[in-house]
Parts: C-alpha cells; sequence; structure tokens
C-alpha cells in the first residue's frame, strides 16, 4: 500500500493556515498553555502534562535535518506548543533521570511524508512520533516503523486492541455531540437529535474535514458514505464548519451554534468556562487512541525508544494529562484512580466508554469500490464538496 496522501490534512492542504490546530495533540497543547495563563493549573501539572505529551517550543530543535545520533539522545516529534518556551529545561526529566537519556523534541509536526523521506532517505532523525492510529496502519504497511517490543512496553496497560504491531496506544481522543442549554428545550441525547432541526432548531457546528464526524450518520463500519452525505445536506444551510479546537469554541461562546460534533477536550473547556451552560453527552461519542510509533532506523536505538514508551504508561502521569488537558488516560488502570472531580471529564471511564463508537481505523483505509479511492480518500472528496456547495 502507498502512502494514501488524502490522509494527511497538512500535504493535502498547505493553503489552510490553520491545519497545524486541527491536531489533537497540539490542541490540547494550547488548551493547557491557556489553562496555565489564567491561573488554573499551576507550573508543575503544565510541565508534567507536557513531559508526558512530548511537546516543546520549536526553540527546542536541533538545527536542519542533521542526523541525532547520539546514544544518549532521544527525538520525539510532535506538535509543540505555544508559550512553552520558559519550560524547556524541564522538559523530559523524569526519564532522563532514570536512563541518563536526554530528550530533545521536534515540535514542527510529525508528518508521515516526513517520515517516509526520512527511512528512504537513510537520513532519520527522529526517534518516536505522536501519530494516530489511522496513520499508524499506513506507515507500518510501508515498512516505515520499528515493531512494538512488548517485552518492555507493557500490553497490560493498554486495552488490548490498542496495542498495534506497530504503535502503542498513548492516549484517548474523542468525538462528542456538544450543545447549548439554554437554546434548545431538553437535552439532546443521540446524533438522531443533532439532524433534527424541527425538534432542535439552530445552527450546528462540525469539523471542516471529515476526521471522527461520518461516525454520527448513523451506523458505523461500514459506514453509508451517500447516507453521510445526504445527511450532511439536510443540514448544509444551518452549517458552520470549524476548523482548528479554538474556533469550535468560540462558535459556541459567540451564540453561533446550538450543537457541535467536537473534541472532547474542547467541551470540556467550554462547559468549564460557561459554568455547565455548554454541556455534551458521551452517548454515541467516537473514542479513537493516539499512538506512539518508533521510526524504522530511529538513531537512538529501538530500546531506549521502547523504554520512553514504557515510561509514559505511568497511570498518574496520564492522569496528570487528564487534569491539564483532558486527554484520557490509555491505561485501564487509571480509571479507578482518577479523582472524583475529574471522572466526569475522563473519556476512560468505563460508564462513559461503553457509551461510544470505537473507531476503527483499518476500515477507512479499505478499498471504496469506486475509481480506485480508498474508503478515507472518499470520505473527504464527498464531505469536502457538500461543504464546498
Amino acid at each position: 500500500m502507498s502512502l494514501i496522501k488524502s490522509l494527511y490534512e497538512k500535504d493535502l492542504y498547505p493553503e489552510l493556515d490553520n491545519l497545524a490546530d486541527d491536531e489533537f495533540s497540539r490542541d490540547c497543547i494550547e488548551i493547557a498553555s491557556q489553562r496555565l495563563a489564567n491561573g488554573e493549573i499551576d507550573r508543575r501539572s503544565f510541565l508534567s502534562a507536557m513531559t508526558i505529551l512530548a511537546a516543546l517550543p520549536t526553540s527546542a530543535l536541533l538545527g536542519g535535518n542533521e542526523a541525532r545520533a547520539a546514544a544518549k539522545e532521544l527525538l520525539i516529534a510532535n506538535w509543540g506548543g505555544p508559550a512553552v518556551a520558559a519550560y524547556e529545561n524541564a522538559f523530559g526529566k523524569p526519564f532522563q533521570k532514570t536512563s541518563g537519556v536526554e530528550v530533545v523534541i521536534d515540535g514542527t509536526g510529525p508528518l508521515p511524508s516526513k517520515v517516509k523521506a526520512m527511512v528512504q532517505s537513510g537520513a532519520v532523525t527522529w526517534d518516536i512520533c505522536d501519530m494516530d492510529a489511522q496513520k499508524t496502519l499506513v506507515l507500518a504497511n510501508e515498512d516505515l516503523l520499528e515493531p512494538i517490543d512488548y517485552n518492555i512496553v507493557d500490553k497490560s496497560k493498554m486495552p488490548p486492541d490498542l496495542a498495534y504491531e506497530y504503535g502503542a496506544a498513548s492516549y484517548y481522543l474523542c468525538y462528542v455531540l456538544t450543545y447549548d442549554k439554554d437554546k434548545i428545550p431538553v437535552a439532546p441525547t443521540s446524533w438522531k437529535d443533532f439532524w433534527d432541526l424541527e425538534k432542535f432548531p439552530g445552527n450546528r457546528t462540525m469539523r471542516k474535514q471529515p476526521d471522527g464526524q461520518l461516525e454520527a450518520a448513523k451506523e458505523v463500519y461500514p459506514i453509508d458514505l451517500e447516507l453521510a452525505k445526504a445527511k450532511l445536506k439536510e443540514i448544509r444551510p444551518n452549517l458552520i464548519a470549524w476548523g482548528s479546537g479554538s474556533e469550535s469554541q468560540q462558535l459556541f461562546h459567540q451564540g453561533e451554534v446550538v450543537m457541535g460534533n467536537l473534541w472532547h477536550t474542547r467541551a470540556t473547556v467550554i462547559y468549564r468556562e460557561s459554568k455547565g451552560r455548554f454541556a455534551w453527552t458521551w452517548n454515541e461519542g467516537l473514542q479513537a487512541a493516539a499512538m506512539w510509533n518508533v521510526v524504522k532506523g530511529n538513531p537512538a536505538g529501538r530500546e531506549t525508544a521502547m523504554q520512553f514508551i514504557a515510561s509514559t504508561q505511568d497511570p498518574m502521569k496520564q492522569i496528570e494529562l487528564l487534569s491539564v488537558m483532558g486527554s484520557g488516560p490509555i491505561n485501564p488502570a487509571a480509571a479507578a484512580l482518577v479523582p472524583e472531580e475529574l471522572k466526569m471529564f475522563d473519556p476512560g471511564q468505563p460508564a462513559h466508554s461503553s457509551l461510544m463508537v470505537q473507531h476503527n481505523p483499518k476500515w477507512f483505509l479499505e478499498p471504496s469500490g469506486k475509481r480506485g479511492l480508498t474508503n478515507d480518500a472518499l470520505a473527504r472528496e464527498i464531505w469536502l464538496d457538500v461543504l464546498a456547495g
């Protein structure tokens, strides 16, 4: 299978300025930075979350494409984050303290196309990348990743179906039905209510890309793309598309929409900011997972990379990430340890997970049966056509 360009939004749509904000992990960093600036979390919590998520500003970058082959250095590619330069020296200390390996972050964004270029040229600079499950499968099929060593990384510290051969689950990310309690008569309970403009009048918001949106149409996996197209057309006159997490949040605050399909982290933010006026339901939400990937031929060595991934499986570290950013702990043991005041925000709570649809990245890579396109490529084509119309 060749690299599917339609999977990579920045590669396909470079003219869109806000595509970096479309990445869930980058959006989480923005949320944490805002909460730090507002005094809602302390510096220690912020730094701990940055360590777990592996995020530093571009000032932490090493120049150009120079190979990072030092045995005592681990380079992780993530989406960076604003206003964290002052915390550069604090990053990676827990792992460095126990291993002696310095952690350095490239915050420019782990585009799959860059991974391919590195591996094929033999000039690999990244050791670990933060990817979603769908891109993990594509990179694995291209033979661009190292297999996860589950003698070091503990399979029991993630759901069994998220222990991929070439990717280890790192945290949960979800899409949920979010609504304005002041503008609708009763709380919606499912996506059926979202599509019902008669019972619930008012504008809706969905993402500019189909990621996490198609599953709201009706039956999933297989997703009926023609049905999804028809449903989207039904509400198109009442639909405002969001391009970044912050934009989805603003649409609610500005009173432009009454319902939306949002990242659960943004639903959490506006719930807190509005003191409960903006709420969400976990029912029929989409639960997906981010993945740690180890680039094939990584300079620091496979074992060092695996040891770092294993160090992030500590449930208390994952709960710290939940506290600061809302990213759901992936370690099943974390659910019972989450403080009571945070449980309502945790997508990994069994009562919440049981209500949601589990993301199936494999389906998107299957052939659609039309013009040689995958389900993913056809879905993007349909979605963008309807929004453009």
